[in-house]
């Protein structure tokens, strides 16, 4: 059965949101060998419908420099949880309708590789409290951003066990987490 697994770079106070302000003094060769692994073992995306506003007025028409990954982030099959979007206009997008946790059973349960979450705090937490997200990936950077979006809020508790953890040369944490 494959895995719905969540990606995210957080802050040591829990922020979550706009990382492109705040985490790239810690991105080298080894956190990027984390997110491209991360890449690697999935073959579909889960969206949040903010995330994939965003993505998708992005992807399609990247800087330069984006390029090779524009062509992962344009081909992979993308999912997205909304409760307002009808269509999904961004290619290879569908809208997940009707009831959000029987359809991401049904998802997982098809054949292939991981299905990876990026950014989507939102989708996050609810696949968390519905026990639909199967490994929680953090790049804890060592910074204290002090405002913005927070991965869990006030009433947020749920268990989850140390699958594994590490340490990279910029002081980030690299934790992986799973229903405990």
């Amino acid at each position: 059965m494959r895995k719905i697994v969540a990606g995210l770079f957080i802050s040591l106070d829990g922020v979550v949101e706009s990382p492109e302000k705040w985490h790239f003094p810690y991105f080298n060769d080894e956190m990027a060998q984390i997110v491209g692994a991360q890449m690697q073992e999935a073959d579909a995306m889960l969206l949040g419908r903010r995330t994939y506003e965003e993505f998708a007025a992005y992807w399609p028409n990247p800087e330069p420099q984006a390029a090779d990954l524009a062509g992962y982030m344009n081909g992979t099959p993308k999912h997205v949880v909304t409760t307002t979007l009808r269509t999904a206009e961004w290619q290879n997008s569908s809208i997940v309708q009707g009831d959000v946790p029987a359809a991401l059973k049904e998802l997982k349960e098809r054949p292939g590789k991981d299905i990876s979450i990026t950014g989507s705090p939102t989708l996050v937490r609810s696949l968390l409290r519905d026990g639909l997200l199967d490994e929680l990936r953090l790049l804890i950077h060592p910074v204290v951003v002090g405002w913005g979006a927070k991965l869990f809020t006030d009433g947020d508790q749920v268990p989850l066990r140390l699958l594994s953890g590490r340490t990279l040369e910029t002081g980030v944490i690299h934790a992986i987490y799973g229903r405990a």
